[in-house]
């Protein structure tokens, strides 16, 4: 009961420290996944495409490449929990959405204690994205936690050193210690935003492309257009790259995950990865916490005569 007890005191401290107008809640890619919705992959490049172009027209001045981040950031990114860019793929005609209510969610049925975050604000939408589920909410931090994570790499010019802090938001106020999730698709969308952004400028952290932008020495000049596709991959959806679920809502998270077995069935290949390896290898300094075992191509087993499914029955993941 303290440790139930100091969580809530947690979140409320983090919840007096939001202002009204912002937005919290948690995704989920498990309900709905066989629904078929449109990717919106083009539409949300040209958001990107139109803020980068804006960012460098009519450029007075010297070279300044912060100038330029800080200008993409003001535009489509924003100081609230709630990105520009994400509150517009929350409400256009041009972006279909999967929008579970809070009671049909992976969330529903669990104790407010448990849940905290869902229960209180609900669950955010899933799109698609490169022909990947993942929450609106990646949009943001690849924008903002993104931004966050390059000027690290500047200070330190160490992507492992600026990926610790990265980890450490996840882990702390805004993160596990007061939602239960330490999401490791997030940290995944704010290091794949720190690429964007070093792509701009740099040849090549995009594999085999130029840098989006070139300083002819006076003014910009756009070399080639961003896509998402050179970034959202499986490990931005929960469903395949699964939270980090704290003592409190590990077995109630289990127990709903169990539920969606018959869907799993339905369409195993709805929940593969492909050439995780490389996946693994360029995410190996983010401290992503290993949770496979609740993925449903390990948690469910192939059904036997008589049963709609079986599970397995995992020892639990590490804290």
């Amino acid at each position: 009961m303290k440790l139930r007890g100091l969580s809530f005191a947690l979140l409320i401290l983090a919840l007096q420290a939001v202002p009204r107008h912002c937005d919290a809640y948690e995704t989920d890619q498990l309900t709905n996944r066989l629904n078929p919705i449109a990717d919106s992959t083009a539409v949300l490049d040209e958001q990107v495409n139109l803020s980068i172009a804006e960012a460098v027209a009519d450029w007075k001045g010297r070279r300044n490449d912060w100038k330029v981040v800080t200008a993409i950031y003001n535009d489509i990114g924003g100081r609230h929990w709630v990105d520009k860019i994400e509150r517009w793929a929350m409400k256009s005609d041009d972006v279909e959405r999967l929008q579970p209510s809070r009671y049909d969610s992976i969330y529903r049925g669990h104790p407010l204690w448990a849940t905290r975050v869902a229960a209180l604000f609900g669950v955010g939408p899933t799109i698609k994205v490169n022909n990947q589920l993942i929450g609106s909410d990646k949009l943001g931090h690849f924008l903002s936690q993104g931004r966050k994570f390059y000027r690290r790499y500047l200070k330190y010019l160490d992507e492992a050193k600026a990926a610790e802090h990265s980890a450490y938001t996840e882990r702390a106020l805004f993160g596990q210690s007061t939602t239960g999730v330490y999401s490791n698709a997030d940290l995944v969308a704010n290091y794949e935003g720190f690429r964007f952004y070093r792509s701009l400028f740099e040849d090549d952290v995009i594999p085999g492309k130029v840098a989006i932008l070139h300083w002819t020495g006076e003014d910009w000049e756009i070399q080639r257009e961003f896509t998402w596709a050179d970034h959202v991959n499986e490990y931005w959806d929960e469903a395949l790259n699964v939270n980090h679920f704290d003592n409190l809502l590990y077995p109630h998270m289990k127990e709903r995950m169990e539920q969606f077995c018959p869907d799993y069935f339905q369409a195993p290949d709805a929940w593969s990865i492909k050439n995780e390896a490389m996946l693994k290898e360029r995410y190996k300094d983010l401290q992503l916490r290993e949770t496979s075992e609740l993925r449903l191509s390990n948690l469910c087993v192939t059904p036997v005569e008589g049963d709609s499914y079986t599970t397995t029955v995992p020892a639990g993941q590490a804290n």
